[in-house]
């Protein structure tokens, strides 16, 4: 049996972080692993499952000595992003220097950031990590939480952190809740090799059927994803690779240009979480088992950055100030510091994709004007995108 300070179930992007975030504060750190990710080969294709890293994700990356790990394997910087109705309108482009920014983010698979965060915390001496490990149990106490994996060992803990995703097994062993709700379309996810190196630009078009978007990776390579009905998205998935080809180029922007190759192809139901309470005594949540987000603006993993940053300078400043710092009252100061801001961004996103997905001909014409009116919007423009980077206003 292994007595530890914190027990992080999940060593994926944002629980890998986190024990990052908190070593050095002299607390014996231990996280599970259920799968290592597969070590990088720049030869390889890239991943269907990217984020867009916005500055301030890069920024806690870079602090925590894993943002240079991941520039050296691969990450595709954007500086520009254009957001549209249709074919006509001009809509609003989004450009890094109006809001005093190098760039917008970076699109950077999944997997290179999970390499970049595992490396570091392999680093430390004071986190254990046990890859792979298969839980058997998790039995919540507030005081000692025990997991049981299926070697048999035995790990207790006075803090369980549940960095464990969606499905979290520690959230459902603490008794939190969620609220959820599916929303009525799919994703289709490409990665593509196109005729042409790609340009600092993202740009996303809305349509009657759902939004399209466009993700520059590496080199010549892209990622498309295709919001549709769940019907439609099967249909498209059952294509062949050179008809889907063609069902992209047909259905998306010409300025998609031509695709050389299609790489890879996937798809995901779309679900919003959130989770009753983020924290109770000896136990804490922490991305995607506290929250999940429509896609569409790829704030899913920013957000759960964002919770690793607050997390950790709650928890840093309760040993500093020799408290507990697995009090469900400590541990209060980051729901409320993360939960009305995370609830915030689900609601926002949820009117945004809403909005554009109703065809009556007034609040078509009304969004129409809005794109225009923000493309126009000087210093509020710059405060909405600093807002979406995670960034401080007015700096």
């Amino acid at each position: 049996m292994e007595y530890v300070d914190i027990l992080i179930v999940g060593g994926g992007m944002v629980g890998s972080a986190l024990a990052c975030a908190l070593s050095g504060k002299g607390l014996r750190i231990t996280v599970l692993e259920q799968a290592a990710p597969q070590p990088f080969d720049s030869a390889q294709p890239p991943d269907l499952r990217v984020s867009a890293i916005s500055p301030a994700s890069a920024s806690l990356l870079d602090g925590l000595g894993a943002w240079q790990g991941i520039l050296a394997m691969r990450a595709a910087p954007y500086r520009r992003m254009q957001v549209w109705e249709d074919q006509e309108s001009k809509g609003t482009l989004f450009d890094a220097a109006e809001a005093g920014v190098d760039t917008l983010g970076h699109i950077v698979e999944n997997r290179i950031v999970q390499l970049a965060t595992t490396a570091c915390l392999q680093e430390k001496d004071d986190i254990r990590y046990i890859c792979p490990a298969r839980i058997a149990s998790i039995v919540y106490e507030p005081k000692a939480s025990r997991v049981t994996l299926e070697d048999g060992s035995v790990l207790v803990a006075r803090l369980l952190v549940a960095a464990d995703g969606a499905r979290s097994q520690v959230r459902d062993a603490a008794g939190i809740g969620i609220t959820s709700w599916d929303y009525p379309m799919h994703a289709l996810v490409a990665s593509c090799e196109m005729n042409h190196d790609q340009q600092d630009i993202t740009w996303q078009r809305f349509t009657a059927s759902g939004p399209q978007a466009f993700l520059p990776l590496t080199g010549s390579h892209a990622s498309l994803v295709w919001y549709h009905t769940p019907t439609e998205v099967k249909r498209l998935l059952a294509l062949s690779d050179e008809a889907l080809v063609s069902a992209f180029c047909a259905s998306f922007p010409q300025k998609l240009g031509g695709i050389r190759q299609l790489l890879a192809r996937g798809s995901f139901a779309l679900t919003r979480r959130h989770a009753a309470s983020y924290a109770k005594d000896g136990v804490v949540l922490a991305g995607d088992a506290a929250h999940t987000i429509h896609p569409l603006a790829g704030q899913g993993v920013n957000l759960g950055f964002q919770d690793v940053a607050v997390l950790a300078e709650v928890i840093g400043d309760a040993v500093s100030a020799g408290h507990d710092f697995a009090d469900g009252r400590v541990l209060k100061r980051y729901e409320r510091r993360r939960k009305p801001a995370n609830l915030a961004m689900q609601t926002g996103m949820d009117a945004f994709c809403y909005g554009f997905a109703n065809e009556i001909g007034p609040l078509k014409a009304a969004r129409k004007l809005g794109l225009q009116l923000a493309d126009k919007a000087g210093p509020l423009k710059r405060e909405v995108i600093r807002y979406a980077l995670g960034l401080p206003r007015g700096a």
